[in-house]
């Protein structure tokens, strides 16, 4: 395989950053949020799930344009429109607004996700695919990370309005990115060509698989998507030291996935893999739930270690 497939990887971590940064950071600003615009822990609830619920509704259609027009101009446009759309929500007047604009963005950064993961697909070969995916998807704790750290600082030094401005330019530079260096795989193998399966969406084994998988990020997204606010109004946390977890969180998380995808790689299995870490992360997720009273020196690690699992 061409050299060229490391750029194409590190294009896809970009753009799978820019949008992580969205959707995994922004509960870094749920304190600033809930008071901004006076919010219930119900409407923040929605304000955090708003870019998730644009990502489900239009992530299948995206991966069909991909399938079409190519990984270029699907990623190339649909990140120029969540720039657009962050650019809309920086400037929202109230909790409507918001929510609107964030679901949109939602519904454009989905391309990032169909996208990328078809170029790393089509790149790479089988014996590198489990590694170079999971270094794909340290796009996700990586952007998420550094936006759990960096936002709160970007609100305390400037405004709400500034760390949203900042995100949409995260995106500008992904879809340039994008634009500038995504190229279509090179064909596959003669033997790879033989190869015949049902259409995805009539695939039972990956509606299965999907099923499996959305069940296992539910405790990835609660852990991420409440740790802030649950440390700085239950256990009275200082925003950036309960941000800090989140970032803890999403480093470690990235760090183990590129773990577990080498690991797929080397057993050249996926799935069984996969339930190991389930049945560990399950586990872990009990022990946090236990300790949800308890002081930050015992919940601190509890929370870390069952979100990182809960991310490999």
């Amino acid at each position: 395989m061409s050299r060229y497939r490391w750029t194409i990887l590190a294009v896809g971590v970009g753009a799978q950053m820019a949008v992580s940064a969205l959707r995994q950071g922004l509960p870094s600003l749920g304190p600033t949020l809930r008071s901004t615009f006076h919010l219930s822990l119900p409407q923040l609830g929605v304000i955090l799930g708003s870019v998730s619920v644009g990502i489900v509704v239009t992530v299948i259609p995206w991966g069909a344009l991909a399938d079409r027009l190519g990984e270029r101009r699907v990623i190339g446009a649909g990140l120029a429109g969540t720039t657009g759309a962050l650019v809309a929500a920086s400037f929202a007047s109230g909790y409507t607004a918001l929510v609107v604009a964030l679901v949109v963005a939602g519904m454009f950064g989905a391309s990032a996700t169909g996208a990328s993961g078809r170029a790393v697909m089509g790149w790479f070969g089988r014996s590198q695919r489990g590694l170079a995916l999971g270094i794909r998807q340290t796009g996700v704790p990586l952007g998420g990370g550094v936006a759990a750290v960096a936002l709160p600082l970007i609100v305390a030094g400037f405004s709400l309005r500034a760390a949203l401005l900042v995100l949409a330019a995260g995106c500008l530079i992904a879809a340039s990115a994008g634009w500038r260096w995504m190229r279509e795989p090179p064909p596959p193998p003669r033997d790879r060509l033989a190869l015949q399966s049902p259409p995805p969406l009539r695939d039972r084994r990956l509606w299965r698989l999907a099923a499996g998988s959305g069940m296992l990020v539910v405790a990835q997204a609660s852990i991420l998507g409440f740790v802030v606010v649950f440390l700085h109004d239950e256990h009275g946390w200082p925003v950036a030291a309960a941000a800090a977890v989140l970032g803890a969180i999403q480093v470690a998380g990235s760090v183990m996935r590129v773990v577990a995808g080498r690991w797929s790689d080397r057993r050249d299995e996926r799935v069984a893999p996969m339930l190991l870490v389930a049945s560990a992360s399950s586990v872990l997720l009990l022990a946090a739930a236990a300790l949800t009273h308890a002081p930050g020196v015992f919940l601190a690690p509890a929370l870390i270690g069952a979100g990182v699992l809960a991310m490999s």
